[in-house]
């Protein structure tokens, strides 16, 4: 058994598995935004009891919602984070916040200083793992922002490079994941949205990700997920990184990256982004059969895991729950005609599992 098939559902209609799942953030319901508003108003009577109250909540509708749309391994839709960068800053010792920087047009981000080593403290996101466990009948899946984008989105005012910042935090992200692993998880996504902006890195995280998974258990499933970029200036060298699974942005390109992946052959799972994590107007249960098969083009269907290119929060809630929904009968229906062998399979398993 592979490692990947400890999230097959023991009820599962189909000899074949295309697992499905979400890459991270899902939209927050209207009132949660409204319960932060009124939590951070000091003159607000609605304090930390309350706003942990919403948070719970949240995370119950949301991961509730994704259940009812059939996803094999689901999350919270990140009800708890606020953004991935300040999230876990917040949570590291020797990052602090100075104010809001201009990024483009008229947004702004609260761009963290690193100012003294970064150190460990207490756990980021064991609590949120246990809550949403208790609460969902499907495998939990837990992204984590990488070390690499935690480096080079930050003023580095101490280490000598962001390498060596990323390499420490690094240790702290292994930290966090022996202690996440202590209480159950086994699905890991490292989210490193840096590396697609800054290819000529990809050393650098492989060094990163060889310190994340040192110590592991075995059937700890480690997912990386890179947003959309050039893949070809990292590909085939990051076949090389020690994960299972590379979650990939590819349908807003309407796969023009495609046969990057194909020669040499991908070893690795790879989490194939069926559904535009960008676009409101929902994909068509056939459009979504017809990605699918575009990712049979690079990988037979036991490395193949289903998903929306990237999180989805920017999205109309609703819009997105129907995309979710899609994407998981397109799954269902392309499993169930390749039992039927009316779907070819261009490519055999070269997967190291």
């Amino acid at each position: 058994m592979s490692t990947r098939d400890q999230f097959r559902p023991a009820d599962h209609p189909h000899d074949h598995f295309l697992m499905t799942t979400i890459v991270g953030a899902y939209p927050k319901p209207k009132w949660h935004n409204k319960a932060r508003e009124l939590y951070e108003d000091p003159e607000s009577e609605f304090g930390a009891t309350e706003w942990q109250e919403a948070k719970d909540d949240a995370a119950r509708l949301i991961t509730g919602e994704h259940e009812r749309a059939g996803i094999d391994v689901v999350t919270d839709g990140e009800m708890r984070r606020n953004e991935m960068i300040e999230y876990f800053a917040e949570r590291i010792e020797g990052y602090e916040f100075n104010g809001l920087v201009k990024v483009w047009g008229h947004n702004y981000f609260d761009k963290p200083s690193v100012r003294t080593e970064v150190e460990y403290d207490d756990t980021w996101l064991v609590d949120e793992y246990e809550f949403t466990s208790s609460i969902a009948n499907r495998p939990v899946k837990v992204p984590i922002t990488g070390p690499y984008t935690l480096a080079k989105w930050c003023f580095n005012e101490v280490y000598e490079s962001d390498a060596e910042l990323a390499y420490d935090v690094a240790e702290l992200v292994n930290d966090e994941i022996q202690k996440l692993v202590d209480a159950g998880a086994r699905y890991i996504q490292i989210d490193e949205a840096a590396l697609a902006t800054t290819p000529d890195d990809y050393a650098i995280v492989g060094e990163c990700l060889e310190r994340i998974v040192s110590d592991l258990p075995d059937d700890v499933y480690i997912g990386l997920h890179v947003c959309y970029g050039d893949y070809s200036r990292i590909y085939p060298e990051m076949l090389e990184f020690p994960v299972d699974e590379f979650d990939l942005e590819l349908a807003n390109g309407n796969y023009e990256q495609l046969e990057v992946f194909k020669d040499p052959s991908f070893t690795k799972n790879i989490g194939f982004g069926v559904l535009d994590a960008h676009r409101a107007e929902v994909e068509s249960v056939q459009e979504i059969k017809e990605n699918i098969k575009r990712g049979l083009e690079v990988v037979p269907p036991e490395q193949l895991t289903v998903s929306p290119d990237c999180g989805v929060k920017l999205l109309p809630r609703e819009a997105a729950y129907q995309k979710m929904e899609n994407m998981v009968t397109a799954a269902r229906e392309i499993e169930a005609e390749l039992d039927a062998g009316t779907i070819d399979t261009p490519r055999s398993t070269v997967s190291n599992d």
